[in-house]
């Protein structure tokens, strides 16, 4: 017999041995169907989000006292597909910044025909002086994982993934005229002043060689630059104690899904959360971390971290 209001049994009524339960049933509801609703809107942005295509400026103090400024195009983690034509028009737009040099720190690939679509992307500019490196990507194919295991810490080298053509990205790059820093030094002109250039290979993958090009940088050069893809501790160390005045990196995608307040959830590597992307200091040289410009065909998405490009303004004290 059910109840009614004031506690009483109604006589004759219908039974609903559920009456207790209603309200707590309908409340689960709509928060469960507010849950989706939120999940689904957040997905739907990110999946917009990883599209906002930004250019982010940066002054760093790093040239000789009295230089005139020297602007360097940042540019890492583009994860070229066949077909990306947005991502590839706005990479090529920025041939209107006029850079003095461009360095790339790796992860150009995604895909085994995406070395063309590199080329072509940034064919406005190869008349510019430029360097690179490469990342993990570059040499092997993306597949699917786990998204957890994104949050558990650096991700590890999967066993049997299909290699990608990077001798083909290096002989082309190369053949254009820029310089291929993986576990080498080199000098570069830029805008008539000597930099002072070296870098490694991808650190993440342990194909990093620093020993093999270790030294003082030369002490006369307008700027000495490091290179790296993936911003691991001990080449930001050892770039440092040797006079970089200047570290550039890729690899951490900001974090790619990062919180209000708390930012990057993770770097993919052992540098530290707060320092996953932008200017900031390492020892006596400054570095910088790119949030790059794609993600894995995988995982298109990003949240509070739009893809990237940096130009940074070095000037004298």
């Amino acid at each position: 017999m059910p109840i009614v209001a004031g506690g009483q049994f109604a006589p004759g009524a219908p039974a609903n041995c559920n009456g207790w339960h209603d309200q707590p049933m309908r409340g689960s509801t709509k928060a469960l169907l507010g849950l989706v609703a939120a999940g689904t809107a957040g997905l739907v942005y990110a999946r917009w989000e990883a599209q906002a295509f930004t250019l982010r400026r940066a002054t760093a103090v790093a040239l000789p006292t009295g230089q005139p400024e020297m602007r360097i195009l940042h540019l890492s983690d583009l994860h070229l597909v066949p077909g990306q034509r947005s991502k590839q028009m706005w990479i090529r737009s920025l041939r209107e910044l006029r850079p003095d040099a461009v360095i790339v720190t790796g992860d150009f690939l995604s895909h085994v025909d995406a070395v063309p679509h590199v080329m072509d992307t940034l064919d406005p500019l190869f008349d510019i002086p430029g360097a690179f490196v490469l990342g993990s990507n570059d040499y092997y194919a993306p597949r699917p994982i786990n998204p957890a295991r994104y949050l558990a810490g650096p991700s590890g080298l999967e066993p049997n993934r299909p290699m990608l053509p990077w001798p083909d990205l290096v002989n082309s790059l190369t053949n254009v005229g820029w310089l291929d820093l993986s576990n080498r030094r080199a000098t570069m002109k830029v805008d008539g002043r000597h930099v002072d250039v070296r870098g490694v290979d991808d650190p993440h993958i342990n194909r990093d060689r620093y020993p093999d090009i270790a030294g003082a940088f030369d002490p006369a050069a307008d700027l000495a630059l490091g290179v790296t893809h993936a911003p691991y501790l001990r080449i930001l160390d050892a770039m440092t104690e040797d006079g970089a005045n200047l570290v550039l990196a890729g690899h951490t995608h900001g974090g790619q899904l990062r919180l209000p307040g708390v930012g990057a959830l993770v770097t993919n590597c052992d540098l530290d959360r707060a320092r996953a992307r932008g200017l900031s200091r390492h020892g006596a040289a400054h570095l910088h971390v790119s949030a790059g410009l794609g993600t894995s065909p995988y995982a298109p998405i990003r949240f509070a971290c739009p893809p990237e490009a940096t130009l940074l303004t070095l000037t004298g004290v």
